[in-house]
């Protein structure tokens, strides 16, 4: 499939920051005329495969923090199911997502923050809980798992680590995913059992690039590097599907 190589590539690079790369996978599926009812499935179905091995990575080097990572995800989950039930048009779809990355990417850029504050509690619990459910709505609703979303927010208020919060991204887009892709597929049950499977051999590159990647970005990349890899991949992506939600792309 045609679709292989820069699926694998965009596993690779979204994998060393703790993303699945959904967002991307979304842009080239729009752009190629896949149906788009099988777009956020396909689109989360990858997520999952690549923030499964990099969750492990990360984890198994010592960088996540369940305290970090519990509050968020808590209220996420129910609410990212919910959000992947809902039906919207293509167009909207695209303004939504693309808006959201590109001021996503913007916060982490205009942020001066050093790299090794360590992790602090600036709101409560029950703020924490709140952003989560925002944010695991919208991400079921546009097919992705919400860490090209948090990533950004705890880096810009220095809550951690750049490897921390690329730890917590990872764990948070995999339940994520896992949420609204039940979400996605009680909508449209038949059309993914006949369809999804022709699309293996994506799956065997995303699996491929993600485990290389986040072997990368969990072992010797340093944190600046990832810092600005976030905020890059981020705008470049949200431009892109601004561009294709206004036709010129």
């Amino acid at each position: 499939m045609i679709l292989g190589v820069p699926f694998f590539l965009i596993a690779l690079l979204y994998s060393l920051v703790g993303f699945g790369g959904g967002s991307s996978y979304i842009a080239l599926l729009v752009i190629v005329d896949v149906p788009y009812e099988l777009i956020p499935k396909i689109a989360l179905l990858c997520n999952l495969i690549v923030v499964t091995g990099g969750s492990y990575h990360f984890i198994r080097r010592g960088h996540f923090y369940p305290e970090m990572f519990w509050p968020f995800v808590i209220a996420s989950v129910p609410m990212a199911f919910i959000g992947g039930r809902i039906p919207i048009s293509e167009n909207t779809f695209l303004l939504l997502l693309g808006t959201a990355l590109l001021l996503s990417g913007y916060r982490i850029l205009v942020t001066n923050s050093p790299n090794n504050l360590k992790f602090r509690i600036d709101i409560s619990l029950t703020h924490k809980a709140i952003v989560g459910a925002l944010i695991g709505f919208f991400s079921g609703l546009v097919g992705i798992g919400g860490g090209i979303f948090l990533s950004p927010l705890l880096l810009s208020l220095n809550w951690g680590k750049p490897k921390t919060v690329a730890a917590t991204s990872s764990a948070f887009i995999f339940v994520n995913s896992l949420a609204g892709l039940l979400g996605q597929l009680s909508k449209s049950p038949t059309l993914a059992a006949e369809q999804l499977p022709h699309y293996l051999p994506l799956f065997l590159a995303v699996f491929l690039g993600g485990q290389i990647g986040s072997r990368m970005g969990a072992g010797w990349l340093s944190p600046l590097f990832l810092r600005g890899a976030t905020a890059c991949l981020v705008i470049f992506v949200g431009c892109r599907l601004l561009l294709r939600s206004a036709g010129i792309f």
